[in-house]
């Protein structure tokens, strides 16, 4: 081999050495920068040998509990206070509504309760204006048959005075009818003669004007009846004027 080429040989094989030497001991890295990592490791070996491992139950790990545990009592007491808000506000309401309702039933009650007095005023005041009336009429009905009992008397003192022989003349006999009709009717009203020959005395019935002596009936009865006496419904019209035992 010439010289020139041995030359050209030496030149290539020196540009790989000079290549790693530029390089340094790792590739592509300066001395520098070998250095800084050196102090780096050291220190994270430093600090690896300070600080102890953290067990399973790390603070970090009771920190995030404790948070949620925080956080969940922060929602239990959110919602129990949304509930007592929610439950006040629906008792109020509640109360509200049984408030209107317990005024409506009173309203209801003091109206039924003013209804019933009303009617009971009213079937009060029907019972009493039918009684009224009832007083009204039967105080009528007596004033007239008052009036009308003379004529009773009339006729049948008229009729008693007829001779047996002229009882079948035609005006005594028109006379003892009209005398049949009057009294007739005077019954259907309720109008009635009292009994009283034969009878005990008794003072509501009767008006004692006399005293006669009678062997037929004992002390006390009457024995004579001098004018009749009538009841209209049970209530004494007239008395009737007898004569008693003595």
């Amino acid at each position: 081999m010439s010289e020139k080429n041995e030359k050209i040989a030496e030149e290539m094989a020196g540009v790989p050495e000079a290549e790693e030497k530029k390089r340094g001991p790792v590739a592509g890295m300066t001395d520098a920068e070998e250095s800084a990592g050196e102090v780096s490791g050291a220190e994270e070996e430093k600090s690896a040998e300070i600080e102890p491992e953290a067990p399973s139950g790390s603070e970090e790990g009771c920190g995030e509990a404790e948070a949620s545990a925080d956080d969940e009592a922060e929602e239990t007491e959110d919602g129990e206070e949304a509930e007592q808000k929610a439950s006040g506000k629906s008792g109020e309401k509640r109360g509200f509504f049984r408030k209107k309702k317990d005024k409506k039933d009173e309203q209801i009650e003091e109206l039924t309760d003013k209804l019933k007095r009303q009617m009971a005023e009213f079937d009060n005041f029907r019972k009493r204006t039918d009684k009224e009336k009832t007083q009204m009429y039967d105080m009528g009905a007596k004033s007239i048959i008052e009036k009308m009992l003379p004529v009773v008397d009339n006729f049948e003192r008229g009729l008693a005075a007829v001779p047996e022989e002229s009882r079948e003349d035609a005006f005594v006999t028109g006379m003892d009818k009209i005398y049949k009709q009057l009294m007739t009717e005077l019954e259907a009203i309720g109008v009635k003669p009292i009994e009283a020959v034969g009878q005990e005395f008794d003072p509501e019935y009767h008006n004692a004007v006399m005293q006669v002596e009678s062997g037929e009936y004992e002390s006390g009865i009457v024995a004579q009846e001098l004018q009749k006496g009538y009841l209209y419904k049970d209530s004494v019209v007239r008395h009737s004027m007898v004569a008693v035992v003595s």
